[in-house]
């Protein structure tokens, strides 16, 4: 069964997208889209936007809408894969993204391990092996896989952190009376919006972590 969503704004604006129902795949809202990008509206245009557990590409698909430079899609299920597939055809994209087919943690590590590997002059030249950095990454695993959040935003607080830009935010969807941690390690929740049901936390590397 599919739902439908809407792009909020930006040069896409209006235009429909398909996504699958349920809390597996569970697409973010429309409100909830437009209170997260209203929140966003100076970093997105021009910045590279990483939608992890990208399910339908909703979230994705409204940053380049708005002017993303870049979005990297991260998403295993193949059923979500063909509808965001369909959903980049359906706009007539062919460029400024990349989709990955994987689990997030497998994505993270590798990519984790891609950074340390290429010299830091290199990583332009060999992009297709090293994923970053970004400047918004965005997580909304299912509301039911609550250690999902634990993993990825510790990855990204750890070993994966090569993969935030400077001033980067990570913001994480997620059940209201789900409570996040403050902190995974170099990461530190800076803000905290509820939205009816869902909640948005959003963290930023530490200054303390930073100039270790």
């Amino acid at each position: 069964m599919l739902v439908s969503v809407r792009i909020i704004a930006g040069s896409f604006r209006s235009r429909r997208l398909e996504a699958p129902a349920g809390l597996a795949t569970r697409p973010t809202s429309d409100r909830l889209r437009e209170t997260l990008f209203n929140v966003l509206a100076a970093r997105t245009a021009g910045a590279a936007f990483l939608d992890l557990y990208a399910g339908s590409g909703a979230v994705g698909l409204e940053a380049l809408s708005r002017g993303a430079a870049r979005v990297e899609f991260v998403e295993r299920a193949p059923a979500a894969l063909k509808i965001l597939r369909g959903n980049l055809e359906r706009l007539g994209l062919r460029a400024g993204f990349r989709i990955h087919a994987s689990a997030v943690g497998a994505f993270l590590r590798h990519a984790a391990a891609t950074s340390k590997q290429e010299p830091h002059e290199n990583r332009e030249r060999h992009e297709a092996t090293f994923l970053g950095p970004h400047e918004v990454l965005f997580l909304d695993p299912p509301y039911d896989a609550a250690e999902e959040y634990a993993a990825t935003l510790g990855l990204l607080g750890g070993s994966a952190a090569g993969l935030l830009a400077v001033d980067a935010v990570v913001i994480a969807e997620h059940r209201r009376k789900q409570r996040l941690e403050d902190r995974y390690g170099a990461l530190e929740r800076i803000r905290l919006l509820e939205q009816g049901d869902a909640a948005l936390s959003f963290y930023a590397a530490s200054c303390s972590s930073a100039q270790q």
